[in-house]
């Protein structure tokens, strides 16, 4: 059953004036960062043209519309802010009864009610806004029903919101199982494998690193002001973008994926892509073991290499690889790969399953919020 509604003169229900300003120039006026808003002549943002450190000089809670653009210019303005010419705010005759969900419905109401009717030929001006007519809903008595208003508002958020839940959980699930990490149930040997893991009972090794992937590779020098732009990632020394410094189209020595790179200052990264690398950057060459054995591999190789005895006095090179001594788990004196492997899985999927309950601890608080 649809709510009963009167139509309403909005000049008998707000004084419409032009909105405080500064009457600065904008080089003048926007020549401060700040986080007060500034709300102009514009039907985007909110109306907001930028924000700038001055004190405001109207409070929020207010509908403005500007007389010089379209009727699509009226915004609702939660916060305190600074005006501008031609930017008129609607006062309430009876302000202690407005609220923001209730603002809201009017705003949408007023938008409708002039929609299509201005342009820049014809001007929204504040005479013309305050002999609009606009239907609101009403209580038995005919007043205004404002509960009614706020309490739709609130039903069209939830509704929003709930839309929004139910897209985000299938991207999230698409995601998942497009990427393979739609399964994050431990399975027993993953479960052991973490207890293990945490209670000491497992055994570990030292194992050199030359013995157990042969030769690193040195990658070679490739001034910036020769690399020629493409697709290949370049990984040079640096934690920014992983090393990534550029793609290039440069035919230079391509590293095959699920390898770990170290870098010059001892800082180990596995790559799950091809790659090329500068002299900066040493190759440990584990492509021969499973993705997840490779990735516990290069936790041990930043261990062991990113101690602090590596810096710009003395750089890692591909030799120190190969002298470098890292701790691995061992099963008959061999190192453990199969455990490494169960043990990286583990721990994605805890990764995982942390992610899903940080999603949906979000959308319980946005709907927490959203009730208020």
């Amino acid at each position: 059953m649809s709510k009963e509604s009167k139509g309403f003169r909005v000049g008998d229900l707000f004084d419409i004036r032009p909105t405080k300003s500064y009457g600065l120039t904008n080089t003048r006026l926007f020549e401060t960062k700040g986080n007060v808003p500034v709300v102009v002549n514009s039907s985007l943002n909110n109306g907001i043209g930028g924000y700038v450190d001055l004190q405001p000089l109207e409070k929020g809670n207010i509908i403005t519309f500007s007389d010089t653009t379209t009727s699509e210019g009226i915004f609702y303005q939660p916060n305190d802010f600074i005006g501008y010419s031609h930017v008129q705010g609607l006062y309430p005759s009876e302000e202690s009864k407005w609220t923001k969900k209730s603002y809201l419905y009017f705003k949408t109401a007023f938008s409708v009610a002039v929609k299509g009717k201005y342009n820049y030929g014809v001007k929204f001006n504040r005479t013309k806004a305050a002999e609009e007519i606009v239907y609101l809903p009403i209580t038995s008595n005919g007043t205004i029903d404002y509960t009614y208003m706020e309490e739709r508002i609130s039903e069209l958020e939830e509704e929003r919101i709930s839309e929004l839940e139910e897209e985000r959980i299938s991207e999230l699930e698409v995601y998942l199982k497009v990427t393979g990490l739609n399964d994050y149930i431990l399975t027993t040997e993953e479960q052991n494998a973490l207890e293990i893991f945490d209670d000491g009972s497992l055994q570990w090794e030292v194992y050199n690193v030359k013995s157990l992937f042969g030769e690193s590779t040195r990658g070679k020098r490739l001034k910036s002001m020769d690399r020629i732009s493409g697709y290949l990632p370049f990984v040079t020394a640096g934690e920014g973008d992983e090393g990534i410094s550029a793609y290039i189209g440069n035919n230079v020595e391509i590293f095959s994926k699920n390898t770990s790179t170290i870098d010059m200052f001892g800082s180990a990264k596995y790559r799950n892509y091809d790659y090329g690398a500068d002299d900066h950057v040493a190759v440990v060459h584990t492509e021969n073991l499973s993705k997840y054995a490779a990735i516990f591999v290069t936790s041990a190789l930043h261990k062991a290499a990113h101690a602090g005895q590596f810096d710009y006095s003395r750089n890692f090179y591909a030799k120190n690889a190969d002298e470098l001594s890292i701790s691995l788990p061992t099963k008959n004196k061999q190192p453990d790969f199969v455990f490494m492997e169960t043990y990286i899985k583990a721990t994605q999927k805890l990764v995982i399953k942390d992610v899903i309950n940080w999603k949906d601890e979000i959308i319980h608080k946005t709907k927490s919020v959203v009730r208020k």
